[in-house]
């Protein structure tokens, strides 16, 4: 079945149906599919399965962090723009230990982003926004916005060319954003994406692909909470071009209108290798997993498309492919 877009009569929009990396994510693929056949109701406390949450994501309690321009305006590889963000422009820098209450742009290869709080709002706003880079790793940070309204932050972490080689999102704590993660390959794993923020008119995706690359992308063990009856958990959509070369795989999903959509969307050309696995779909926001269901947008005939092991939350109950 494959999704379009709609608006519902409270304004919101909905979409309706009419290497290291690969290393990482081959271990954390075992441990969530051997809590996927041995543990049920994970969505209530998702570390007790295994699964990211407060816990196990963004800054370690207690990290000192320097704020950004008060305290430290500027260290090796990065400067405080007066303009209003942080750039990073030198490549191989390590970012750590700071407070950011602005945009982290990052526009130099093999950069690490390490123990950071980025924290900033606004329409059009950014987290972290990554332009032509290979190489960039940000991992056990915390994104955010200001609120959950008109403080919203608009996308936690985003590939603004979509053209980044390698971007790997590891284990960030990301909320009150429209958009947790946007990005069309390299790895995205280990996240705690939950308590969305929404200003009239935004699509809500926790992770999401608009398609037309090639390239490998990787959405792993990840746990997201689309606490809204729109968009959707994990994405992938057909606005640039076909999905392809894509898994979603042993993740704790809930919400959104659809939990996932899978690749195919209406119109569009065919979705090729799309492999969905080892999911958990959780009934705690809405009893379909999402508003109208656990997903949509599976072309059962694509090539090396799989739908495997997919399973309800609370009962380890298979869920079909749409």
């Amino acid at each position: 079945m494959a999704p379009q877009r709609i608006t519902t009569a409270a304004g919101l929009t909905v979409v309706s149906a009419t290497a290291v990396g690969i290393a990482l994510s081959m271990v954390f693929a075992g441990a969530a599919s051997a809590a996927s056949t041995a543990t049920k109701n994970c969505a209530p406390n998702p570390s007790s399965c295994g699964f990211p949450d407060a816990t196990s994501t963004g800054v370690p309690a207690g990290t000192k962090l320097l704020t950004v321009p008060g305290q430290i305006s500027s260290g090796p590889g990065w400067y405080f723009d007066s303009r209003g963000w942080v750039e990073v422009n030198v490549n191989g820098t390590n970012l750590s230990g700071l407070y950011i209450p602005y945009t982290l742009d990052i526009s130099a290869n093999n950069v690490t982003v390490n123990h950071v709080k980025v924290v900033t709002s606004g329409q059009s706003s950014f987290g972290v926004s990554v332009r032509h880079t290979s190489g960039v790793t940000i991992e056990n940070s915390t994104i955010s916005g200001v609120n959950t309204g008109a403080g919203r932050l608009m996308v936690g972490v985003k590939d603004i060319y979509a053209d980044s080689a390698g971007l790997q999102v590891l284990s960030n704590n990301i909320s009150m954003a429209s958009t947790g993660v946007q990005q069309e390959s390299g790895l995205v794993q280990g996240n705690y994406i939950h308590n969305f923020g929404y200003n009239t008119g935004d699509h809500l995706n926790g992770v999401t692909s608009n398609g037309g690359a090639t390239a490998l992308l990787t959405v792993n063990h990840n746990t997201i909470f689309t606490n809204y009856p729109q968009t959707d958990a994990i994405s992938l959509f057909e606005d640039f071009g076909a999905q392809t070369n894509r898994v979603i795989s042993n993740n704790l999903l809930a919400g959104g209108a659809y939990t996932i959509y899978a690749g195919q969307n209406a119109g569009g050309p065919t979705a090729t290798k799309i492999k969905v696995t080892g999911n958990r779909i959780a009934t705690t926001l809405y009893a379909n997993g999402g508003y109208y269901g656990p997903a949509t947008g599976y072309n059962h005939t694509g090539a090396g498309n799989t739908w495997t092991s997919n399973v309800w939350d609370a009962s380890s109950a298979t869920i079909a492919a749409p």
